[in-house]
């Protein structure tokens, strides 16, 4: 049979057939699969490391409705209490349901993300945002039809007071007192905040990578930490009042009489600036933005990392 042919490279080495192009990162390329198993693992890493976090936000954004009221507007003091109040597991209420949708719907979300990546030429040298973002806004609208029911069990279970004894209770009552679509009220919310959260995050995350590195090869742990908490922190910031606005829908009437009867994110928006002053759409950016940091960083550590060693 013929030799395969080889291709001769700009530094005069021949390259084989299925050798990395040398302007791609050696460890990109990989399975649907594999893209999903790393996905995954990064997505419950993030969310289980910085939930206690996750906890103080979904309550300071939940402030007005009786029950929900935290002493201090400070992450600090809003832990000291929790902490003096619940113990350390009201910090973790709703975690279980968080690990069973972030495994799935991060996996879905990194696999599309990828493949679009691909399809869209985003992984050839240079900066490609736009090309990024619409590879992060497909992956958005798929992986939250998983999350966005689970979502809604885990923000019930953190509030102060919740009603419910866990994932099972919480889902059975929901449906019972509400319906099923009270898994997906906030599900037109939650794509208009995710989508610009998900293209200013990977958009800046790939950017970045690039800014602080070399070269693909050269990438190591620290670029990606810094480049993941620049993102992170970016998107968490420029999101936060429509962030509010998904956490009113999702924990609406649980223990409070407030009802906004719409799932129009920019109806129950303009309620709350009317009711409550436009200041409240920033209830929790402390915690949010101290949230997706260091979880960014965190998951993207991860991510490369499995895909590395996938």
């Amino acid at each position: 049979p013929a030799a395969p042919t080889q291709a001769m490279t700009a530094e005069g080495a021949y390259r084989g057939p299925g050798a990395p192009s040398p302007s791609r990162s050696t460890y990109d390329g990989l399975s649907f699969t594999k893209y999903m198993v790393a996905g995954g693992a990064a997505g419950i890493v993030e969310h289980t490391a910085m939930f206690p976090v996750d906890t103080i936000k979904t309550r300071m954004q939940a402030l007005s409705q009786p029950g929900q009221q935290l002493l201090s507007n400070k992450v600090s003091r809003a832990f000291r209490a929790i902490l003096k109040r619940e113990g350390a597991m009201g910090l973790y209420r709703g975690c279980s349901a968080m690990v069973i949708g972030a495994g799935p719907s991060h996996g879905i979300y990194f696999a599309v993300y990828e493949g679009m990546k691909e399809f869209l030429g985003a992984n050839a040298d240079g900066h490609w945002p736009l090309q990024t973002g619409l590879a992060a806004a497909s992956g958005t609208i798929i992986s939250d039809g998983v999350m966005t029911p689970l979502d809604v069990v885990k923000q019930r279970l953190q509030l102060a007071h919740s009603p419910y004894k866990g994932i099972l209770d919480c889902v059975t009552k929901t449906i019972r007192n509400e319906g099923i679509g009270a898994f997906y009220r906030s599900y037109q919310t939650t794509l208009v905040m995710n989508i610009p959260f998900m293209c200013i995050h990977f958009a800046s995350y790939e950017s970045s990578k690039k800014l602080l590195r070399e070269s693909a090869e050269s990438e190591g742990l620290l670029t990606q930490i810094v480049a993941g908490g620049i993102a992170g922190g970016a998107a968490a910031l420029a999101t936060n009042p429509l962030d509010v606005v998904k956490t009113r829908l999702q924990t609406e009437g649980v223990i409070s009489a407030t009802r906004y009867r719409t799932s129009s994110f920019y109806r129950v928006l303009r309620d709350i600036v009317q009711n409550e002053g436009p200041k409240t759409l920033l209830k929790g950016i402390r915690p949010r933005v101290f949230f997706h940091i260091p979880a960014a960083a965190i998951s993207w550590v991860t991510y490369e990392t499995c895909k590395k060693l996938l």
